[in-house]
């Protein structure tokens, strides 16, 4: 009988570690549906706002020459942004991966390093040093340079997003040709085709799923991305919704912010099936090929390589740190307190605590529990990060200002937004940790007569801690980073390092965002370091 019992018990842990709905988890269930609740709930009010105007001027709202016009900017500056990624990322992939490029490794790491630079830092830089009359101007000022052209419009908002998005395509391309059937390219040219026909007609078509997921990452940070198109004096959703928030006219805020979610969700919806449509096409693991020889094609190459690097890390680190050493002290009118740097650190702890801790019942029971509820509840954290940070800031100025007007500007309410735009990035960490850990460890656990509790906190947790970390430090880091949502949401009176980089910019006061500027690069790339090693990240 004995023997019997621990059998039972022991196919009873089984069950539950797998999935099976013999023990299905229901205080587990209900959590994660009230966080899912919890993050769609503030964006609801969205259709709320929307609904105070009637269907006529709905109507006139959207087909007026200024909704359309907002609306063609986007379209325009998306696509040129995705475009001029794929150009710049799948090269430099296949340069770094494939080819005997000196230095591929040390190459590897450079061009990824854009991303711990916020694209509204590079803007500010480019317009303030580079434009008609920046410093570059003055150094070539003796040499009867007058004037340079302006870095602004629709060219400059692409030049800034395409700079520090286009890392996206390449990690994604990166890890896609990691995957390829190299043997085939080596099969296409004994069959006469040149390097250049095999990769096109071979890794092209296998890689195109990898592209596709990169482009996508790019196309959503450029519809979502406010500071660029703002410093650019490019009119796009994110810039007008802002204004229109900022003087009061909730209800036309409230339609571009609907259009613009579906926006990106056609964005996603292509991406979807593009990769279903490619799902049969990708190349098998393995495949080792000889790396490609460039020959006399290394230099070109390497000034390709090089010349990315220098606009897009270098010249913007070099200004910032020219500004933090050489102004002079009349020009600093905006003085930089650690007050600021403790706010954003603050902010950024809790959000990245808060986002931990309300992930950790979505991930356990999406990665434990092969169940539609489990899925549609995962689902729901995802909503926040598909909608844009300005429209996450615009759904809770009028939540509170309608509903709740004592949180109006308030911390809780701030970190509430961070929590709801960034929650799947703690979540889908999460769930991978979940899912590395050995089912068979906390079942032997319970044999030993631990609780289901008890094994997890002794058993999984410890083992998912890496995951966790990783997720938390993503958070953190994006947090930091934030401006929309910082901007409408921010106590009054109450200042971060962001806020303080805006209020420089909206100043003119250059050298004042200098120092904070260079902080926030260098707490991304710790961020950055942290979440690699937590992964795993292989640069070889």
């Amino acid at each position: 009988m004995t023997t019997e019992e621990s059998s039972s018990r022991s196919t009873t842990a089984t069950a539950d570690d797998s999935g099976s709905s013999r023990s299905y988890p229901l205080g587990l269930a209900l959590a994660s549906a009230v966080v899912g609740i919890v993050v769609v709930l503030p964006l609801l009010w969205l259709f709320v706002a929307a609904g105070e105007v009637s269907l006529p001027q709905a109507f006139d709202l959207l087909t007026r020459d200024t909704t359309t016009s907002v609306f063609v900017n986007s379209a325009v500056m998306v696509t040129g942004v995705t475009l001029f990624s794929v150009l710049i990322g799948v090269p430099l992939a296949y340069l770094t991966v494939r080819t005997n490029l000196p230095g591929r490794r040390i190459w590897t790491i450079l061009v990824t390093l854009p991303l711990v630079i916020p694209s509204y830092i590079g803007a500010f830089v480019f317009t303030a040093a580079l434009g008609p009359r920046g410093q570059l101007q003055g150094l070539l000022e003796p040499y009867g340079v007058e004037s340079l052209p302006a870095v602004e419009g629709l060219e400059g908002a692409v030049l800034i997003l395409t700079l520090y998005t286009y890392p996206y395509v390449y990690i994604t391309t990166r890890a896609g040709l990691k995957t390829v059937d190299m043997s085939l390219v080596d099969a296409a040219r004994t069959l006469r085709h040149t390097r250049v026909e095999a990769i096109r007609r071979v890794v092209l078509p296998q890689l195109r799923p990898a592209i596709a997921a990169g482009s996508l990452l790019t196309a959503l940070y450029a519809l979502s991305d406010f500071g660029t198109p703002a410093i650019m004096r490019y009119p796009v959703f994110t810039t007008v919704i802002q204004s229109e928030t900022n003087t009061g006219n909730l209800s036309l805020a409230a339609i571009l912010s609907i259009q613009l979610i579906a926006v990106t969700v056609f964005i996603l919806f292509v991406e979807s099936r593009l990769r279903s449509a490619e799902k049969f096409t990708t190349g098998r693991q393995g495949g080792r090929a000889t790396l490609a020889r460039l020959g006399h094609w290394k230099w070109p190459a390497l000034a390709f390589c090089g010349s990315v690097v220098l606009v897009a890390l270098v010249v913007p680190v070099v200004v910032l740190v020219g500004w933090l050493l050489g102004g002079p002290n009349e020009n600093w009118r905006l003085p930089f307190e650690f007050q600021y740097l403790w706010n954003s650190v603050t902010l950024s702890v809790a959000a990245a605590a808060v986002a931990t801790l309300a992930g950790l019942p979505v991930a356990y029971l999406s990665a434990k529990y092969d169940t539609t509820p489990g899925e549609l509840f995962e689902r729901l954290s995802y909503v926040g990060y598909a909608a844009p940070g300005i429209v996450v800031g615009f759904a809770f100025v009028y939540l509170t200002t309608r509903t709740l007007p004592s949180f109006y500007q308030t911390l809780p309410v701030l970190v509430f937004a961070y929590v709801v735009r960034f929650l799947p990035q703690s979540v889908g960490s999460t769930r991978a940790s979940f899912l590395q850990v050995n089912p068979s460890l906390p079942e032997a656990a319970r044999t030993l007569g631990r609780s289901s509790v008890g094994a997890f906190r002794a058993i999984t947790l410890p083992l998912a801690a890496p995951g966790l970390l990783g997720g938390a430090a993503l958070v953190f880091l994006t947090t930091m980073k934030e401006l929309p949502a910082t901007l409408l949401l921010q106590p009054s009176g109450y200042k971060t390092i962001v806020t303080h980089i805006w209020q420089a910019h909206k100043n003119q006061a250059f050298y004042d965002a200098a120092f904070p500027a260079l902080i926030l690069l260098g707490v991304s790339a710790v961020s950055i370091f942290v979440i690699l090693s937590q992964e795993g990240y292989d640069v070889k």
